[in-house]
């Protein structure tokens, strides 16, 4: 039998028969591309806006006074959840993309109540939920060298409902600052169980993103901060594809804005930012600059606890021996000084503290007597001494903080000056913050080192001052100074810890650090010059703790701002001198017109800063371009 052709195959064999009789007189034609093959697309270079800064700073955990930077507040602005977020005018404003609602909804006990909103998330997929709320206290409540940290320390306990989607936090007794708590939420789920969670995951950026955008990379090599669009962001989404925050020298700034490589700059003000400026405003784009204060305070913060400055009169010795318009006139002279230990130049209505005759200028007579009352004799070398041992002090800055490094140094000068043997160590910031004792690290003599890149050298700057060859004699009890504090001795340490020169650990008697600036009074002064908690050592650099003035404080942290009782918290802490207060930075935002009308940058609020709304800036003109390329594969 004759196999039957399949049917299938008669429609090829018509259409072979009708190409014959046709001659096959069509051109012909390509092969179609097989299936698999991707297709020649253009492909549009990712729209992005780029800053210039000054630097990466040491880390950028918001919460951590060592991490405290320019860049740390526009991360967080960009990234973070926060419950209250300023208005334009600073006052706090629910945002409704992290909290649906949030209301006191008790008395007894007072109890917050927050009704999160169920679709926000982190960029890992977890939910913002109440664990959050709950491991934010406890960091805030147990660990040092946080800001703000007063408020969290009210708090009884954090209740979750909703499986996790509301919370309630109750409060020891009424708090009437609670809508300051809680910004800058970090994700729970990553860092609770994490080993050094809540500092480690923050040294190159931030684990998770709850806000428009993401920390893709931290590139301290190049300087850079590479921020792109959080995809899994439940509200609207970015407008550029990228934030770049790029470290820009001064001296390169006027390059980098007119070939575009930066589209703003986001610099302090120093008379080299202002030496580019003026070299740019007789370019094609003159530029636009903007001036705001930045949210902190620079401050010298007197050891209290033990050592020689327990003596509140070997305090106001120093400080009479110290020069604060000229330490400003050297370091940052585009700075506001300030004269106050709560309220900043950039606080409505600020107005000085500093009673007649605080220091201010070196007064010699005033120093002179300070010390000769604590018992010291100043000898003909010009040294202070108490019973023949030289009165010597440890000035201390993070090694990754230049300007604190520069503050230190000219505090050192001044002192030595003065008669007072003084010390520059640069340990590491967060280092020097929470430990009573640092290795005796010296400031390196070139550009600050970026965290991860070791210690400063030892080498360079000032050297350790060596100790006497002989031994010194026993030191004298002095006599007690009239309303010292009870909870610290008179008597300065003869512990290795205090003495500067060798290899041991030393305590920091100067420590040059900044104070924050943002928020009610009351928290501030307490957060500052409080009591420690039971459950923080009392030795902790920075800490100090005034019987007398803690009821003072209370009334601030818990009632209202009473300028009378404000006034008294001053006084008590200009006459003790827990710390003396430098000046307030100045930060400026340096734009072109291209730039202005892509972003509309302004200087933002005091707390969150020039990047405030940056999800709704577009890409200046001129910055991108596309290019048609084959897409990845072809």
């Amino acid at each position: 039998m004759t196999a039957r052709r399949p049917i299938r195959a008669l429609p090829a064999l018509l259409l072979a028969g009708l190409l014959a009789l046709s001659g096959c007189a069509a051109e012909p034609q390509p092969a179609p591309p097989p299936e698999d093959a991707p297709p020649t697309e253009a492909v549009t270079a990712p729209t992005r806006v780029v800053a210039g800064v000054d630097d990466l700073g040491p880390g950028f955990n918001p919460h951590l006074r060592s991490d405290q930077s320019p860049v740390t507040t526009a991360i967080a602005t960009m990234t973070l959840p926060s419950v209250f977020r300023p208005d334009a005018q600073g006052n706090l404003q629910l945002d409704r993309t992290i909290a649906t609602d949030a209301k006191v909804t008790s008395q007894e006990p007072f109890t917050v109540s927050y009704e999160l909103n169920v679709e926000a998330g982190w960029s890992s997929g977890a939910p913002i939920a109440a664990e959050d709320f709950v491991y934010l206290a406890q960091q805030m409540r147990s660990q040092p060298n946080t800001i703000n940290a007063a408020g969290y320390r009210e708090i009884a306990d954090v209740r979750s409902r909703a499986a996790g989607k509301a919370v309630d936090v109750v409060f020891d007794r009424p708090y009437p600052h609670w809508k300051e708590l809680f910004s800058g939420l970090l994700p729970a789920h990553l860092l609770k169980d994490a080993p050094g969670g809540w500092t480690a995951p923050f040294a190159n950026g931030v684990p998770a993103s709850g806000g428009p955008f993401r920390v893709m990379q931290v590139d301290r090599l190049r300087g850079e901060v590479l921020l792109a669009r959080n995809d899994p962001y439940w509200d609207t989404p970015a407008v550029v594809d990228e934030i770049i925050l790029r470290r820009t020298p001064a001296e390169t700034l006027p390059t980098a804005l007119e070939s575009q490589g930066i589209d703003l700059a986001l610099p302090d003000a120093g008379p080299e930012v202002a030496r580019a400026v003026q070299a740019m405003a007789s370019s094609p784009r003159p530029p636009t600059v903007q001036r705001a204060p930045r949210p902190d305070v620079e401050q010298l913060v007197l050891r209290t606890e033990d050592g020689p400055l327990a003596d509140p009169r070997v305090r106001e010795g120093i400080a009479s021996t110290l020069d604060r318009a000229a330490i400003r006139q050297r370091v940052n002279p585009e700075a506001v000084p300030v004269d106050s230990f709560g309220a900043a130049p950039s606080d409505p209505g600020y107005v000085a503290s500093a009673p007649d005759g605080a220091p201010a200028r070196p007064d010699p007579a005033t120093a002179a007597a300070a010390f000769t009352e604590a018992g010291y004799v100043r000898g003909d070398d010009g040294r202070w001494a108490l019973g023949g041992r030289p009165l010597n002090v440890v000035v201390g800055a993070g090694a990754e903080r230049t300007e604190d490094v520069e503050i230190a140094q000219v505090v050192a000068e001044q002192l030595r000056a003065g008669g007072i043997g003084a010390t520059v160590i640069a340990p590491a910031a967060p280092d020097l913050l929470t430990s009573p004792s640092v290795a005796p690290t010296a400031p390196t003599s070139s550009a600050t080192p970026e965290p991860g890149s070791g210690p400063a050298p030892a080498d360079g700057g000032d050297p350790p001052e060596a100790p006497a060859t002989t031994p010194p004699p026993a030191t004298p009890t002095p006599t007690p100074a009239p309303g010292s504090s009870p909870t610290s001795s008179a008597t300065p340490s003869t512990s290795p810890s205090s003495t500067p020169g060798g290899d041991g650990p030393v305590a920091v008697d100067v420590l040059v650090t900044s104070r924050p600036v943002v928020g009610a009074i009351g928290p501030r002064l307490v957060s500052d010059y409080g009591c420690p908690p039971s459950d923080l050592p009392d030795d902790l650099p920075g800490s100090s703790c005034f019987r007398a003035l803690q009821p003072v404080l209370e009334q601030l942290l818990t009632g209202p701002a009473d300028p009378g009782t404000i006034a008294e918290a001053e006084r008590v802490l200009w006459t003790q001198l827990p710390a003396l207060p430098l000046y307030q930075a100045q930060g400026l935002v340096i734009s072109d017109p291209r730039t202005d009308a892509a972003t509309r940058v302004t200087p933002g609020p005091l707390g969150t800063g020039p990047m405030t709304g940056a999800e709704t800036w577009s890409e200046p003109a001129g910055s991108g371009e596309s290019t048609e390329t084959s897409a990845p594969g072809s």
